[in-house]
């Protein structure tokens, strides 16, 4: 595998991001948010992102090992760390953020729905192309 550990590097890095912003505001507050709604914003931000992107890299990497063209694996890839970016980002960087926060989304299920149903088409492909054992 060539192309999704970049990916999982790049979007771990954010995470790292996402996961400092909230330690930095966990004075007092070691569970929860304590009713404060800045840190709110940024658990939420942290926990969406741990929500998502697991699966989905996982999802790439069983497409890498069954040989989905570079090209694919690419749009694939860049697609995930620009909808994470501009989810993180409009949930932990700012107040109202909406373009970040709808695109961030919209490009996540489109990216679950993509990459489910490739994965779908290549188990079934491959299961098909198998010789029977009886």
């Amino acid at each position: 595998m060539i192309i999704t550990p970049i990916y999982a590097g790049l979007l771990a890095l954010f995470y790292f991001v996402l996961s400092y912003r909230v330690v930095l505001m966990r004075d007092k507050v070691s569970l929860g948010d304590g009713g404060n709604p800045i840190l709110q914003r940024r658990i939420r931000a942290h926990g969406n992102f741990a929500e998502y992107v697991p699966f989905i890299l996982v999802m790439l990497g069983f497409l890498e090992l069954n040989h989905l063209p570079f090209y694919a694996l690419n749009i694939l890839g860049l697609t995930l760390l620009i909808a994470r970016l501009l989810h993180g980002y409009s949930l932990s960087f700012t107040e109202s953020f909406k373009f970040g926060r709808f695109w961030g989304t919209a490009l996540t299920f489109l990216l679950l729905l993509a990459c489910g149903g490739l994965c779908i088409y290549q188990g079934i492909h491959t299961y098909l192309l198998l010789p029977l054992n009886v």
